[in-house]
């Protein structure tokens, strides 16, 4: 299986993030409408596949069960395209100490992903979770699917919301995203859709299984367990979690991969040092020998 070096990967990181900063507005809102909606209905999955699973017997395998599941939003987002905040807060910051982006086009690019993958995020957790019956609700009867599909995502909401602290969420979404962008990472060593659902798979179930917070996921999560009806939850909550949630993702991403990265494959090097032509989701096109002095294929 064909793959690239971490200097090949930080070459190709540097033309995807470079791609990402110069997408239109239209191609930034669609592209994170269409990511939000993708970790939303594979947070509904995950909370649907596991529902139900007693912890007397699964134990800690409810939680790995669910990560292994919830790699879904990641795949789709990476292998058939779209525009996710949490792993452009490593790309574009790339592109930025590369000089191929400004500061101006690094927060257009955050804040406008970032406004789309809330509207699909919330397009999931209302009209596909809450209105189709997906997610039950306190009323359900007990024993039912719907009981427990409505009682493990106020589990998941509850503990997110209301009994982590602020620092545990911040100091939790560091973890998450450093994972998250590891993984985007290592997808761009790949070069062919098993080797990235490889790459994306085991750091998204263990960012998952440890119990970190992921900024876009919570925007499905907690808005579609509030209108569930899950006891004790409100938007002050939410936005208390997505803004502590959303700081830490951005550290986790920008510094432990975008800038230890760059410190390790770019630093030094010659600025217009030949890139890789990014693709969609920022792997390299064919067209260059391993060894060329471009990206190879």
């Amino acid at each position: 299986m064909a793959f690239k070096a971490p200097d090949q990967i930080a070459v190709a990181a540097v033309a995807a993030g470079e791609k990402k900063a110069h997408l239109s507005v239209g191609k930034l809102l669609v592209g994170g409408f269409l990511a939000g909606a993708y970790i939303g209905i594979a947070g509904l999955l995950a909370v649907d596949v596991s529902a139900g699973m007693d912890r007397a017997i699964w134990g800690g395998s409810i939680t790995l069960v669910t990560g292994a599941v919830f790699s879904l939003g990641l795949i789709l987002v990476l292998i058939a395209g779209s525009e996710l905040l949490t792993g452009n807060m490593a790309l574009v910051p790339l592109a930025l100490m590369r000089r191929k982006a400004s500061w101006g086009l690094l927060l257009r690019n955050w804040g406008l992903v970032l406004l789309g993958n809330l509207v699909g995020a919330l397009f999931v957790a209302y009209f596909l979770a809450v209105q189709t019956g997906v997610i039950g609700g306190p009323d359900a009867a007990d024993g039912t699917t719907a009981a427990t599909t409505f009682e493990r995502l106020s589990s998941i909401a509850s503990g997110k919301a209301l009994a982590e602290s602020n620092l545990e969420v911040f100091l939790r979404a560091i973890g998450c995203n450093w994972l998250v962008c590891l993984a985007v990472w290592m997808s761009l060593a790949a070069e062919d859709i098993a080797g990235k659902i490889l790459a994306i798979f085991f750091p998204i179930t263990a960012f998952v299984a440890l119990g970190f917070d992921h900024v876009v996921a919570n925007m499905f999560f907690l808005p579609a367990a509030y209108w569930a009806g899950t006891p004790d939850l409100g938007w002050d909550d939410i936005l208390t979690n997505w803004l502590f949630a959303g700081l830490g993702n951005a550290i986790g991403g920008a510094v432990l991969v975008g800038v230890a990265y760059w410190f390790l494959y770019l630093r030094g090097t010659p600025q217009d040092a030949p890139r890789a032509a990014g693709s969609s989701d920022g792997t390299a096109t064919a067209g260059a020998p391993r060894g060329s002095g471009r990206d190879a294929p």
